[in-house]
């Protein structure tokens, strides 16, 4: 089965991490998105604050943060994350 994850919740949910990890709630608020679009599909999503960025990989359910210098700040499998979100629903 697979789960179709809504980008307006891994976006709230990028915001939370953002804000754990100790980004500033004005540079959250204004978080900049990109898409990236391979052979016509979607197949990740980037968000960017002041001094971190997170890239959703869309086909694996999975969503990384890392610092300005590119090093690896926190994973979160988005299969277990948002699963229970939705049963619930």
């Amino acid at each position: 089965m697979r789960l179709h994850m809504n980008a307006a919740d891994v976006r709230g949910l990028v915001a939370r991490h953002f804000l754990h990890l100790g980004a500033d709630e004005a540079d959250v608020a204004d978080v900049q998105e990109n898409i990236r679009i391979d052979r016509g599909r979607c197949v990740a999503r980037c968000y960017r604050v002041a001094d971190m960025f997170a890239m959703w990989l869309i086909d694996v359910g999975v969503l990384q943060f890392y610092d300005a210098d590119g090093e690896m700040l926190h994973t979160v499998n988005l299969f277990t994350e948002l699963l229970p979100h939705r049963a619930a629903a």
